[in-house]
């Protein structure tokens, strides 16, 4: 009687056995998302010592095609590099996302941590005051907050993070109530664990996941946002880089030159491209963690 000996592991059920690496692949993926970001990030960072050109100074001839002359986007109707104008131009887009996502995410946690933890009327008013927030159109309260500022970067940021917190605290005021019935939170509070432990040792830590995968998710909207500010007039004034209002200024040479404002929409649509692989990468991870 012949007795088959093989390699543990090589031979299964009569055929030869392949590792399965759909998860492995999957983790893959999404870290690749994360690299990303941090290549955008490292990229934005670097742009005084990789843009080629002062960004606000003539370099060559106006309204030079792409590859011309050495100039890898071409140049503007005054001579500007596009190029340099792009990366500059990215990197205010996507710091001024991060920040504003960062200050939403502030303000917005802490109303509703304060709100979920506490309950009662102090819950009621600050959803109320949420809610109210909410009922407004974003966009339409973002203009006329910088038109009562008056245009600029600066008023830009603020206006949209006024209108940008409220969907923060609604998650997180929602996954501290959620979490405020479980049975270890309501052991510590019968123990005799005070409302502020309680809020930042075991409920916080619990809303955290869900809010940064929502955050991560809204820096792709965000530069959105403020490139379509910026695109009304609403950004920096001329002739600072800005990806929205650098498209907008040139939209008459479009038929023509059409590269002058075209490239800077390119540039958004990388942006929020990457921003939003990120994010879903960062969503994968939170649910198979």
């Amino acid at each position: 009687m012949a007795i088959a000996i093989s390699a543990p592991g090589l031979v299964r059920g009569g055929t030869r056995w392949r590792p399965s690496l759909p998860q492995s692949r999957s983790a893959i993926v999404n870290w690749t998302g994360f690299a990303l970001v941090i290549a955008v990030t490292l990229v934005v960072i670097a742009v005084p010592l990789i843009a080629p050109h002062d960004p606000l100074t003539p370099v060559g001839l106006p309204l030079q095609a792409p590859g011309k002359n050495g100039f890898l986007l071409g140049t503007d109707s005054v001579g500007r590099d596009i190029f340099s104008r792009v990366l500059y131009g990215a990197r205010s887009s996507w710091f001024a996302a991060l920040a504003v996502v960062a200050l939403g995410l502030f303000i917005g946690g802490l109303v509703g941590l304060i709100a979920g933890a506490t309950g009662g009327w102090v819950d009621a008013t600050l959803m109320r005051i949420t809610d109210g927030f909410l009922s407004l159109p974003a966009p339409v309260l973002a203009i006329a907050v910088v038109a009562a500022l008056g245009p600029g970067f600066l008023h830009t940021l603020i206006a949209v993070s006024i209108v940008w917190w409220p969907f923060y605290a609604r998650l997180v005021r929602g996954e501290v109530a959620r979490l405020a019935a479980r049975p270890h939170v309501e052991a510590a509070r019968l123990a005799g664990v005070s409302r502020f432990r309680l809020a930042g040792r075991h409920l916080l830590p619990g809303a955290v996941p869900n809010a940064l995968v929502a955050a991560s998710l809204d820096i792709g909207t965000l530069i959105l946002t403020l490139a379509a500010l910026s695109f009304l007039g609403l950004g920096q004034a001329a002739p600072a880089p800005e990806l929205g209002a650098d498209s907008a200024r040139n939209l008459s040479y479009f038929l023509q030159q059409w590269w002058i404002p075209v490239m800077p929409g390119l540039g958004v649509l990388v942006l929020a491209l990457v921003a939003n692989i990120s994010g879903d990468c960062l969503r994968n991870l939170m649910k198979t963690s």
